[in-house]
């Protein structure tokens, strides 16, 4: 495993037929990739999550209104999650990572630590490193981010609303049937604690230009299966 270097996967969008009209003019909504695409719908999902906290907290806060934050998964969507809630206004403060690989994690501490060094505050002992090192890291936390591969997620959603945490979640939240359910649970519990629950599911929080990305890209891919596989025969 090598360290994460970025924060963000480098992804470029293709172009489409329907779409090519428009690749010469820079600022065409065809133009955006995936990486501002992601980082756009997460610093909504992480600020809009982060700003409702902090009222909350100022409000019942013993000594601080500081929201301590932890980060379980540190690749490069982690990383860019923790990103985009250091980036947002008010008191925030990363305190503690997890990962199943120490190289992963140091990596990501110190793209992090360069980028906000006065809002990272973690020390040797809040680096957990292992498959039981989520457990350690959301104890610490007022808010727990979640950006391991996917299977891990209903595991760790749970144990976080069982120590009464708000999270911010990546998506996918499950890779099967039986995650699924457990995820469900788990959100009717969180539902019960009071508990806020944010997802990076970017159709939520897309604007109407990306919307109408889609339905090019949508049109485009429909259009080139016609000319691939020639006109559906008429039913009669």
């Amino acid at each position: 495993m090598t360290a994460a270097k970025s924060f963000a996967p480098k992804r470029s969008t293709e172009s489409t037929k329907i779409a090519m009209n428009e690749s010469n003019n820079p600022n065409s909504p065809a133009q955006s990739t995936r990486r501002d695409f992601l980082k756009t719908s997460t610093a909504v999902v992480g600020g809009t999550l982060l700003s409702g906290l902090a009222i909350e907290r100022s409000a019942h806060a013993a000594g601080s209104d500081t929201l301590k934050i932890a980060l379980i998964g540190c690749g490069g969507r982690g990383s860019g999650a923790a990103d985009q809630a250091l980036s947002t206004s008010g008191s925030v403060k990363l305190i503690a990572m997890a990962d199943a690989f120490k190289d992963r994690l140091d990596g990501s501490f110190n793209e992090l630590k360069k980028k906000h060094q006065e809002k990272v505050e973690i020390g040797d002992d809040h680096k957990f490193v292992g498959f039981d090192a989520y457990q350690h890291a959301i104890s610490l936390a007022d808010v727990v981010i979640l950006a391991t591969p996917p299977g891990f997620r209903p595991i760790h959603f749970e144990e976080a609303v069982k120590q009464g945490k708000n999270i911010f979640m990546e998506k996918p939240v499950a890779t099967d049937a039986a995650g699924v359910r457990r995820v469900l649970a788990a959100a009717d519990e969180a539902k019960k604690k009071n508990l806020k629950v944010g997802v990076g599911l970017h159709r939520n929080h897309e604007t109407p230009a990306r919307r109408r990305d889609w339905r090019y890209y949508r049109d485009a891919l429909l259009l080139e299966r016609h000319d691939a596989v020639g006109p559906s025969p008429r039913r009669t």
